[in-house]
């Protein structure tokens, strides 16, 4: 039997119609094409007719849209697939609880929040845990919701200084035949971590507070040695760390610190026999309590669309090789068995 087609109807603000709607109304045509409908917008209402769930769920969706954008935000194409995602999954009204979590403003006055529920998870995990491991693809904002809360514990005194770490490697941190001083050696590897503080402070911020030696972005060898206490640290690109180095970092934590790991398991730029630091650490120290765990995946992609379609497309691939693999030997025996 049919589903009764309905038509239902929502107010959208002059003022927001193009923020909600989209360049070329291309949201909407977005969430006509997913959830079988048709959208049509006439003096400050939003026609929808659809078949009844369909239209309702439309509805409750744009109207999540229309609260975001009354806050200020504004409406990207991230936003509006993430919504039709959790839509198709019955799970409305997250997308509005989500960007109640403020964690501060950018230099240029844009609120940084997380905008997927994977990047809430972790970002709850940072405010309760003492050390919270952030692993996922590229684009799911480990590093920089990361910073952001470090900047923001920095700027509320609840630590003196922040410590920004990655490993400097091609493979174990071998600078010397990069030409220039040890600073131009290894700011090639650290400069995300710059990129990524200059937008949340600004450049003169930065440059005052590192002068002060409140801000210290250095490779991870250099932190041998050191006890890390009332700082914020942040060890970035961790999947490139050895299990010795990874050991050597965890314990030099100190009172009063937080530290968050950030990797992708899937981009490891070390040798191919070599074992990865950060997943032994995550094997290793999954029973301890204040140690948080969060796993972002594609899903959590907040760049450009096409990003977490190429992130998608690669974990499929990968979770297919393995079986292709266990297919052949299986083949391999059957054949040699005499059958």
């Amino acid at each position: 039997m049919a589903s009764n087609i309905i038509e239902l109807h929502t107010q959208i603000p002059a003022d927001l119609e193009g923020n909600v709607f989209g360049q070329f109304d291309g949201h909407l045509k977005q969430i006509e094409r997913t959830l079988n409908v048709t959208l049509i917008s006439r003096d400050g209402f939003l026609k929808i007719i659809g078949a009844e769930g369909c239209a309702a769920q439309a509805k409750q969706l744009i109207e999540e849209l229309v609260t975001l954008a009354k806050r200020g935000n504004v409406i990207t194409d991230q936003n509006v697939n993430y919504a039709l995602s959790l839509a198709l999954e019955k799970r409305n009204e997250v997308i509005t609880e989500i960007d109640k979590d403020f964690i501060c403003n950018t230099i240029q006055g844009r609120p940084i929040k997380p905008k997927t529920l994977g990047q809430k998870e972790y970002v709850d995990q940072i405010r309760k845990k003492m050390i919270v491991f952030g692993v996922g693809p590229a684009g799911t904002g480990k590093t920089y919701l990361a910073m952001a809360m470090a900047v923001t514990a920095f700027r509320n005194e609840e630590v003196s200084r922040i410590i920004l770490t990655r490993p400097a490697i091609e493979a174990g941190e071998k600078l010397g035949f990069l030409p220039g001083d040890l600073q131009s050696k290894v700011d090639p590897y650290l400069r995300p971590l710059y990129d990524a503080l200059y937008q949340i402070m600004g450049a003169d911020s930065f440059a005052k507070n590192m002068e002060r030696g409140l801000i210290e972005v250095a490779p991870l060898a250099y932190m041998r040695g050191r006890t890390l206490d009332n700082a914020f640290i942040i060890l970035d690109e961790a999947q490139n760390t050895t299990p010795a180095q990874m050991k050597m970092f965890l314990t030099r934590i100190g009172f009063g610190s937080k530290v968050i790991v950030t990797g992708d398991a899937s981009q490891k730029d070390l040798p191919r026999d070599a074992v990865s630091g950060l997943d032994v650490a995550m094997k290793v120290l999954k029973k301890i309590d204040d140690i948080g765990f969060c796993e972002l995946t594609s899903k959590d992609v907040v760049r450009h669309p096409l990003v977490q379609q190429i992130v998608q497309a690669y974990e499929n691939y990968e979770k297919r090789q393995p079986k292709q693999d266990k297919g052949s030997k299986y083949d391999g025996r059957r054949r040699h068995g005499g059958q």
